[in-house]
């Protein structure tokens, strides 16, 4: 069975749903025939690199509310978080263009390690306050997680890796995908958000029992679990998903 996550390192909900998924796959008695794909997706395209601003004045900003009210729903996303055994420091997080850290992970898959990649740079966003748009950082991250370090650096610095990147975002847009999490099952079925496990649990129950094709069915809808483009911790996130 094949599972594609379309996700972005900067949208909390997809790290959360990450976990969920895992503990639904560790309950699955196929779990080891079913090969797990990361794609990108990048929910703020446009964000800027260095702003010195943090997370909650981001949010602030964009949504024309007080800096209080935009740390209160940070601070809800960590409890989420917490749930599920993640550590969030959302008052350390930098924001920042995530288009380099989908590049590594394109560098990853082609060393069968885009799911080490993939935890290290949520962790390391999320829990450590690291700058994912620093290309010493993600190759340091790429070195840790048995990557070559320099020739993960030159990968970033050549952007050799932008038109893989290029071709997932359009793939997604292709499939309708406008908020992440969003998980494709077998080209059958989606889930879209960081739904509970249990959700995830039958899905992968149904998918393996099912062998005749039909067409992609979201299931919970982006409504209950997705976070949109443009964002990283914004009101969009704020039932589990983030949205284009």
């Amino acid at each position: 069975m094949k599972v594609d996550i379309w996700s972005d390192f900067a949208c909390p909900f997809c790290y959360i749903g990450k976990r969920k998924f895992e503990a639904a796959l560790e309950q699955f008695p196929h779990r080891d025939q079913v090969e797990v794909g990361f794609r990108s997706f990048e929910l703020a395209p446009d964000a800027e690199k260095n702003t010195g601003k943090d997370m909650n004045t981001i949010l602030a900003e964009k949504y024309g509310m007080p800096y209080e009210r935009a740390k209160q729903m940070n601070d809800q996303v960590t409890l989420q978080a917490a749930e599920v055994g993640l550590e969030y420091h959302m008052d350390s997080v930098i924001p920042t263009n995530t288009h380099d850290a989908h590049q590594l992970t394109q560098f990853a898959k082609q060393h069968g390690k885009a799911n080490e990649l993939a935890e290290r740079l949520f962790k390391a966003y999320f829990t450590e306050g690291l700058d994912l748009g620093d290309h010493p950082t993600l190759a340091r991250l790429a070195a840790e997680i048995g990557l070559n370090e320099q020739e993960a650096l030159k990968v970033l610095e050549e952007a050799n890796l932008d038109h893989t990147v290029t071709e997932e975002l359009q793939e997604g847009a292709r499939l309708g995908i406008s908020g992440v999490p969003f998980f494709v099952f077998n080209n059958k079925y989606a889930v879209s958000g960081a739904q509970p496990s249990e959700t995830f649990l039958e899905v992968l129950q149904q998918v393996w029992q099912e062998d005749q094709q039909q067409p992609l069915q979201v299931i919970n809808g982006k409504s209950d679990g997705s976070s949109e483009a443009g964002s990283n911790s914004d009101p969009s996130c704020s039932d589990g998903s983030c949205s284009v």
